[in-house]
């Protein structure tokens, strides 16, 4: 006999895929699995392994809006935000990856069920971005089920409750709610689903249907951007890590000779592009994040202001203990070029093992990139034809 409700089911997951190839794609890769006379499972959830619905809850839903719960379903998974949460509240946490993903399956034409909340003000805004902003003890409810993270229940610990009971009796496999995902299943899962979302963009490359709101928030998931501190804090601690030498040998005694531990004295080179386009307060932020990284690194630094030429009363040196800062006056000639703090450094013979250099990206570059690493720190949407190019953002 047809079962009407396997048949709906069916009927959605197929439409979703031909009219949104992406997320049908990504929807195909959660089983089925009914949940029926569970109160763990009021409506549908997901634990990323598989798509969990309540018949009742199911058979009440037109087909579009069937097609908007399987694709907020597969973007919970395709995003991995049954990995992302870290220490924050576990509801705050839920309400806010649902603040984020509504908004853009409204944008792709998807219709919701009439209780789904949406929040347009949170369109384009990552569940990390939308999470501080909601209250400490929000009051609204999440519409489905996430499963990967523990129960969601309110009151008393039903989730405690179910486990004295599964002791006395075997469980239901249809009805036992799934264990919480354990931190290597997390790694492992984001991984898996990572992969499916890059296949599932290829798909509805090719089929010419991935586009607006939903393409930015897949590339931003698959090619994030990382802040400039983190960048920078990275490139600077590689730059002075410690290290050991036999140029000078340990004086334990012993028979074996071992090498001796060397700290290495770290030399930055620091410009900021003074033309006009960077902000006083954005100059003081970046030297404000020099100064925590420089003593972290033991650093010498010797900064430059430039904008078509070094500033007359340059350069300022300091030591890893001094406070790096620009004086309130600055001389220059206008314009902008990039040239005269690396030609200075050849001409003085300086050494340095890392410049920052701290612009729009706008202006003349030297024609030949030089011998030690340059770190562009870029405000705006200029590109740099060598070195390495952090977005700040």
């Amino acid at each position: 006999m047809a079962d009407p409700l396997a048949d709906k089911l069916a009927q959605a997951r197929t439409r979703l895929l031909l009219d949104h190839p992406f997320l049908g794609a990504l929807v195909l890769r959660l089983p089925l699995v009914a949940a029926p006379d569970s109160d763990w499972c009021r409506t549908v959830g997901t634990d990323a392994r598989n798509f969990f619905y309540n018949p009742v809850y199911v058979s009440q839903l037109s087909l579009p809006q069937l097609q908007f719960v399987f694709a907020h379903e597969a973007l919970h998974c395709a995003l991995s935000h049954f990995s992302r949460r870290g220490h924050r509240e576990h509801r705050r946490w839920d309400l806010a990856c649902d603040f984020a993903i509504n908004p853009v399956l409204l944008a792709e034409g998807l219709r919701p069920p009439p209780e789904v909340p949406i929040f347009l003000e949170y369109k384009g805004m990552t569940a990390e971005e939308i999470y501080p902003l909601l209250e400490q003890d929000p009051q609204q409810e999440n519409q489905d089920q996430h499963l990967y993270d523990g129960q969601q229940q309110s009151g008393n610990d039903a989730a405690g409750a179910r486990r004295e009971q599964s002791d006395q009796q075997p469980p239901n496999p249809r009805q036992a709610p799934p264990q919480p995902l354990s931190t290597a299943e997390q790694e492992q899962l984001a991984l898996q689903w990572r992969q499916r979302v890059a296949g599932a963009v290829q798909q509805a490359m090719q089929a010419g249907k991935l586009h607006g709101e939903l393409a930015r928030m897949v590339e931003a998931f698959l090619h994030p951007v990382v802040p400039w501190r983190m960048l920078l804090a990275k490139y600077m601690s590689l730059t002075g890590r410690e290290d050991y030498s036999y140029e000078r040998a340990s004086r334990r005694e012993g028979p074996a000779i071992l090498p001796s531990r060397r700290s290495h004295e770290v030399r930055v080179t620091v410009v900021v592009d003074t033309s006009g386009s960077i902000t006083d307060g954005e100059v003081n932020e970046f030297l404000s994040e020099v100064n925590a990284l420089k003593g972290q690194v033991r650093a010498y630094v010797t900064l430059l202001a430039c904008d078509k030429v070094l500033a007359a009363d340059g350069p300022w040196e300091f030591a890893p203990w001094d406070e790096v800062r620009l004086p309130q006056q600055i001389t220059g000639g206008g314009g902008t070029s990039f040239v005269p703090p690396f030609e200075w450094l050849r001409r003085q013979g300086r050494h340095t093992d890392l410049l920052l250099y701290f612009t729009d990206a706008n202006g003349d570059f030297p024609p030949q990139e030089p011998a030690y690493p340059v770190i562009w720190l870029v405000k705006g949407k200029g590109m740099v034809p060598w070195g390495r190019r952090l977005q700040l953002n």
